[in-house]
């Protein structure tokens, strides 16, 4: 039989965030984070945000699919498919509840993780953490709004410390901030920089907007980034530290050149600004054309320029879902996408929700970062939203996602030829392991994972965990270390 095979000691596993899959949002002292103030929403229906807990509302990070208590039965599934890793993030306030270190770290949130991570370690799964994965604490969002302030940094960079130095011996690879680049867009305002923009209760909206705001918030975390990158070296020679980007593949709609130059400018703002920053260390030249044109003041302290040039990363990290296509033109029609719209690219297909499907884009966006940066590569999120249905098949409860494993198996096949390139692409975590709230929707039903939750868009559900097709299908290119010619 024929085989794909990707190097030794690749790293195949899974990704989730814990405001998506965690739950027990106020157990064992934790405190409020902005996603736990995040509504549910629908494909057509836009989230919004309340500014404290409403005893009437429905809130999808409250319960998500409860993997606080139940992290055995799931890192046991994950290591029944083989996972040689497992990428999480660690909740900011089940660590400092009101995101201050004033009073400590809160013992209980951390021996959960401690916990956590020993069962990985028990089935030999390498744990791969996200520090900071959307979810700030909002008593600091109140307090003087998040990353809008430098006064953030200094309590992101405690925080940080604290879990690297608990955790060290066990977790070798972390990730600073989860698509830091998303602070490009104006929905990352409060996503990801824990920000208010105005007084409404909007959470995804085009015109509530602050370039200003953002771009600053941006600055800061390059700034606490760059602090943890150093602390970390320092602390530990064998940690390896990452940033993590939602990387933007784009192409233009025409050939007019107007398209071709709305695409580079694009690209080099959803993707360069942010990765030059970390991997290189500076800004990158057009930065300050970008400042001047969108009438921007970036704030930035004399000693910082030097910080980040000593505080760069070992790693780039990446989602990728689709790609997106643009034009300066009316004629395209609009396409959907994760935070990324588009107009409809006439050569791909979409999903459910209007996702262009496009493996071939994932490597070229792979091949764009080598030879841009020459540091190795992960894809830590990947994956397929559909709405499965649960049916009954030889007397077990199973789905069969036949969609999902055939996208699944064009971009790992993908990233097989960006490592037949040349490109050092060490690990895949795919988005996500098993079923979880969306970020984009709070929804259920857009769902990823390789185990069906029964959990739905209401909050009901017994939350049993049943394996769909697609888990036999990633066990087995676990096992094999690639693809044959009949995984699909």
């Amino acid at each position: 039989m024929s085989i794909r095979q990707f190097p030794e000691n690749f790293l195949w596993g899974g990704a989730t965030a814990a405001n998506q899959l965690e739950g027990a949002y106020n157990v064992d002292g934790k405190g409020l984070s902005t996603s736990d103030l995040l509504l549910g929403g629908t494909h057509n229906v836009p989230r919004q945000l309340t500014r404290e807990v409403r005893p009437d509302a429905f809130y999808p990070s409250h319960e998500a699919i409860d993997h606080f208590h139940r992290y055995q039965e799931d890192i046991a599934l994950f290591a029944e498919m083989g996972f040689k890793v497992y990428r999480f993030s660690i909740a900011w306030t089940r660590i400092y509840p009101n995101g201050s270190a004033s009073d400590g770290p809160n013992k209980e949130g951390l021996a959960f993780y401690a916990a956590l991570i020993a069962e990985l370690k028990r089935y030999n799964i390498e744990p791969l953490v996200t520090i900071s994965h959307f979810e700030s604490p909002i008593v600091l969002t109140k307090a003087f709004n998040g990353w809008a302030s430098r006064d953030m940094i200094e309590e992101y960079v405690t925080f940080a410390q604290t879990v690297i130095a608990n955790f060290h011996n066990d977790v070798h690879y972390w990730l600073t901030f989860n698509e830091i680049n998303m602070l490009t867009r104006p929905m990352g305002a409060y996503l990801a920089g824990g920000m208010y923009v105005d007084d409404t209760n909007r959470f995804i909206s085009p015109d509530i907007d602050s370039t200003q705001m953002r771009l600053q918030a941006l600055h800061h975390q390059f700034v606490a980034s760059a602090r943890v990158c150093s602390f970390a070296h320092g602390f530990d020679p064998h940690l390896k530290i990452g940033c993590m980007l939602a990387y933007r593949m784009l192409y233009p709609l025409t050939s007019h050149p107007e398209d071709i130059a709305l695409v580079q400018t694009a690209t080099e703002l959803n993707n360069f600004y942010c990765g030059d920053v970390q991997v290189k260390g500076r800004y990158p030249y057009f930065a300050k054309r970008y400042w001047r044109d969108h009438d921007i003041t970036i704030d930035i302290e004399p000693w910082e320029e030097e910080l980040l040039k000593r505080g760069t990363v070992d790693f780039f990290a990446l989602s990728y879902y689709q790609s997106s296509t643009m034009t300066t033109t009316e004629s395209g029609e609009t396409s959907g996408g994760n935070f990324f719209a588009g107009v409809k690219n006439p050569y791909l297909q979409r999903s459910d929700w209007g996702w262009e499907i496009d493996p071939r884009g994932l490597r070229t966006a792979l091949n764009q970062i080598y030879d841009r940066y020459q540091v190795p590569v992960m894809v830590v999120e990947n994956g397929f939203g559909a709405r499965d249905e649960l049916i009954e098949q030889d007397g077990q409860k199973t789905v069969n996602d036949t969609a999902r494993i055939n996208y699944l198996r064009a971009h790992i096949a993908a990233m097989y030829d960006a490592i037949q390139d040349g490109v050092d692409l060490i690990g895949y975590t795919s988005w996500a392991p098993i079923d979880l709230i969306s970020a984009s929707t709070g929804e259920m039903a857009k769902r990823y994972g390789y185990i069906y939750v029964d959990k739905h868009d209401d909050g009901s559900g017994t939350l049993n965990r049943y394996r769909k097709q697609s888990f036999y299908w990633y066990q087995q290119v676990i096992r094999q270390n690639g693809l044959s010619e009949s995984d699909a």
